[in-house]
């Protein structure tokens, strides 16, 4: 199963940020390096699709984006 991760510098923040968009707004985490920030996307992504199937909930749609 592929989903998307974003990950963009933030100058307000000056950190990397890592969105999930399937997950909604707030499925993010950051990084002090891309990489950090791709790393922890993923730990996160792996945490909720975990979590979704452990209550029986339907996994978000994938986005074409």
């Amino acid at each position: 199963m592929k989903y998307s991760i974003l990950v963009q510098w933030s100058e307000q923040d000056k950190t990397y940020i890592a969105s999930l968009p399937e997950w909604g707004k707030y499925a993010q985490t950051h990084g002090e390096s891309y990489e950090e920030a791709l790393e922890n996307a993923k730990e996160v992504l792996a945490d909720l699709v975990y979590a979704y199937e452990e209550m029986g909930k339907p996994l978000p749609q994938l986005q074409n984006l």
